[in-house]
């Protein structure tokens, strides 16, 4: 199989791009995460989302802690191929490490706040197990 399809991707000078990962069937964004080359080909292979974690440093199979995976209907890249977007089925309905639905979660309010407008749906600590 031609790995063509990853040179068309613009990616950064780390090798990664920013992903977006896009809830089917909705359209609600729920998180950006950072793929390189190896992570997006894994991706396409498997069905599941698998980022580049920059603060593990290594490949990070979505829900492999948490079990909230991602599943991949459709992979495409913006105008300028310098960014991914996943329509993905997310599993368990929570995307966020928060334990919320998604990660944008925060909202400027008109005095300027930070305010948060979505719910906790389930403690961290009883997802992963540590606080």
């Amino acid at each position: 199989m031609s790995e063509d399809w990853l040179d068309a991707i613009k990616w950064d000078a780390q090798g990664l791009v920013p992903a977006i990962a896009q809830e089917h069937g909705t359209g609600t964004i729920l998180m950006m995460a950072w793929m390189n080359p190896e992570s997006l080909q894994l991706t396409r292979e498997t069905g599941h989302a698998v980022y580049w974690s920059r603060s593990r440093g290594r490949l990070w199979h979505k829900g492999e802690e948490s079990g909230h995976q991602q599943v991949v209907h459709a992979i495409r890249i913006d105008c300028d191929a310098d960014v991914v977007l996943l329509d993905v089925e997310q599993k368990g309905g929570i995307a966020c490490h928060t334990g919320r639905h998604n990660c944008f979660f925060r909202e400027l309010d008109a005095q300027g706040r930070w305010v948060e407008v979505a719910p906790v749906l389930k403690d961290p600590q009883a997802i992963y197990g540590k606080a």
